[in-house]
């Protein structure tokens, strides 16, 4: 199979795109590993896919892969990425998008300068929801590691996240803690892992371990779970400076059912094509 595809990026955070609605696609998940292979493939954090929609409330269809071939439920700097795909590859001339993901919608807004914002859906809370181990909902949760007690926060963005608060972002122990808290017993689904270091009320130093994938220079959705971990608590203000080794993200949620919104930085990086064996 001859698959067309773009590498795209968002702060640091990579993709291979795939155009769903012109070609053809159906990929399992040992060639959804070769594409995200950075020796053996095109090399990539998450593969999308936008296909036609399901649905005639929506503008398309967004589909999110892991590196390790899995599904993933929710991408916000990929979304935004797919925002300025659609637009460069002339799929549509709308300034705002509907998508639908596994679960949820995911809305876009297009601007005159070429920015793209995401407007993923309200987060949840409820442990079922995440999903998560836990009794009742709660604003932190202790949970054992290796015999050692640990706090953290837990919340879903269409996605499973948890956050620790750490005081040296640069110094957290992501390569050891991440990997062990995202295959964690109490996070059926596993859980993508955030280490957020307050600055002030409305800016944050982030770095995440993914899940399916490892720390990664950006995750959009993990900004946002951050982000919406601190505004809940008190800590933060509405709208939020998201610091991520690969740049800058922003973020606002104002509470309850509102959608959290996520703005930041978009590339193209190349187009190109690639034979796939079955």
């Amino acid at each position: 199979m001859k698959l067309a595809f773009t590498k795209m990026q968002g702060a640091g955070n990579d993709f291979v795109v795939i155009d769903g609605v012109t070609q053809a696609v159906d990929l399992n998940a040992a060639q959804l590993r070769r594409l995200a292979d950075r020796r053996r493939g095109i090399g990539c954090d998450q593969i999308l896919m936008v296909t036609p929609p399901d649905s005639p409330d929506a503008d398309f269809r967004y589909h999110v892969f892991n590196a390790d071939g899995s599904r993933a439920g929710q991408c916000g700097n990929g979304a935004r990425c797919v925002g300025r795909f659609l637009r460069e590859k002339r799929l549509t001339r709308q300034r705002d998008i509907l998508l639908l993901t596994d679960d949820d919608s995911l809305a876009l807004t297009l601007t005159e300068d070429g920015r793209v914002f995401a407007g993923l859906g309200a987060p949840r809370f409820a442990p079922a929801d995440i999903p998560f181990e836990a009794e009742d909902t709660q604003d932190h949760y202790s949970i054992e590691v290796q015999g050692q007690s640990l706090s953290i926060g837990a919340v879903s963005m269409g996605n499973p996240h948890a956050i620790l608060m750490v005081d040296n972002c640069d110094a957290a122990p992501v390569s050891s803690l991440g990997p062990l808290l995202e295959a964690h017993t109490r996070f059926p689904e596993r859980v993508n892992v955030g280490f957020m270091q307050i600055q002030s009320r409305n800016e944050v130093k982030l770095r995440v371990y993914e899940r399916g994938v490892g720390e990664t220079d950006a995750c959009g959705s993990g900004a946002c779970a951050a982000a919406v971990h601190g505004i809940k608590l008190g800590l933060l203000d509405e709208e939020v400076a998201v610091n991520l080794p690969g740049g800058k993200l922003r973020v606002s949620w104002r509470s309850g059912d509102d959608r959290v919104w996520l703005g930041g930085p978009t590339a193209t990086v190349f187009h190109g094509t690639m034979t796939l064996k079955g």
